[in-house]
């Protein structure tokens, strides 16, 4: 955008003091009729900036017309760039810290660029999947939050096909990487991720906002609610020596200690969404741990045993042959 441009060109002179046309055009890379139509731009709206032709010539910046980040300390202004730097991995964000940049004072200047490039974020986790995609479908609703407007949405449940519902978009968050629209709905408050959206079409409706909705107060709300879900049931086992760190994948939170058994085994504690979900993740352990308790998990063990017995066992069936 034009006024993108002339920003940043303001900003570079603010920088510079003088520049030519050919720098300009190097540094917002553009053409240099672009750049030259720029500057002559902010020279008749008012901004107090000559020319002048000939060798060491250029277009100077009279001074007055400033436009800093006052008000920030120098660790404020390190502790944005440290956030935003990992973060910059798109030409518009790019461009918006190279504007950061270029509006502090020269002090400070070179501390923020350091601070830029001392993080990297990797957007894959270690199976080398994408984490956290936000999906094609973002621009639409980062729009519907600030514009107010109804959205469409189209969302996919894993396991299920896509469906469609009438949304009015409150806000967007992130949680470990991962993004989520924040939505009324007509069952009340809901979050969507943002990589399962197949669809945002604007409806032309205002939202229903809350006149005392606070996005960080919902979104507290929402992950008690799940967090709730994911420690519904409780499994008592006990477990062998050296099984804590294969307990540990689990995640924090998960397992606790009960005590220490006088055979040198540990009695624990796992939550979870119920007694089956929790007995599948530690079927693996195998004879490393014995379930205590409830009878939900123990049933569910025996039936994941007998399973792989009549797979796995002497004169159980191969994958595609009939049972």
């Amino acid at each position: 955008m034009r006024a993108d441009r002339l920003v940043a060109t303001l900003l570079l002179l603010q920088r510079r003091g003088r520049v030519t046309v050919a720098e300009v055009a190097a540094e917002l890379e553009t053409s240099e009729r672009t750049a030259r139509r720029d500057l002559e731009a902010l020279a008749a709206s008012g901004v107090p900036l000559y020319s002048q032709r000939g060798r060491g010539g250029g277009w100077t910046l009279v001074g007055g017309a400033r436009t800093t980040l006052n008000g920030l300390t120098t660790d404020e202004i390190r502790a944005l760039f440290l956030t935003a730097g990992p973060v910059a991995d798109s030409p518009g964000a790019r461009t918006v810290l190279r504007k950061l940049v270029q509006a502090l004072p020269a002090p400070q200047r070179e501390g923020a660029e350091a601070a830029a490039r001392g993080g990297v974020a990797d957007p894959t986790d270690w199976s080398r999947a994408p984490v956290g995609a936000a999906g094609p479908h973002l621009e639409v609703l980062r729009r519907a939050v600030v514009e107010g407007e109804q959205v469409r949405l189209g969302y996919a449940t894993p396991g299920r096909p896509a469906r469609e519902r009438t949304v009015h978009p409150l806000g967007l968050a992130s949680k470990a990487g991962v993004g989520y629209l924040v939505a009324g709905t007509p069952d009340g408050l809901r979050s969507y991720r943002l990589s399962r959206v197949t669809g945002a079409v604007p409806t032309g409706e205002p939202v229903d906002r809350p006149a005392d909705f606070d996005l960080g107060t919902a979104w507290r709300t929402l992950t008690a609610r799940m967090d709730r879900r994911l420690h519904a049931a409780t499994v008592l086992l006990r477990a062998a020596p050296g099984t804590e760190a294969l307990l540990e994948r689990l995640g924090s939170g998960r397992v606790r200690e009960v005590g220490e058994l006088p055979d040198g085994w540990r009695e624990l504690e796992v939550d979870g969404p119920s007694p089956e979900v929790v007995a599948a993740w530690l079927a693996g352990l195998g004879a490393r741990i014995e379930v205590l308790a409830p009878p939900q998990a123990r049933a569910e063990l025996a039936r994941i045993g007998a399973e792989l017995t009549a797979r796995y066992g002497e004169g159980g069936t191969g994958p595609g042959e009939e049972q």
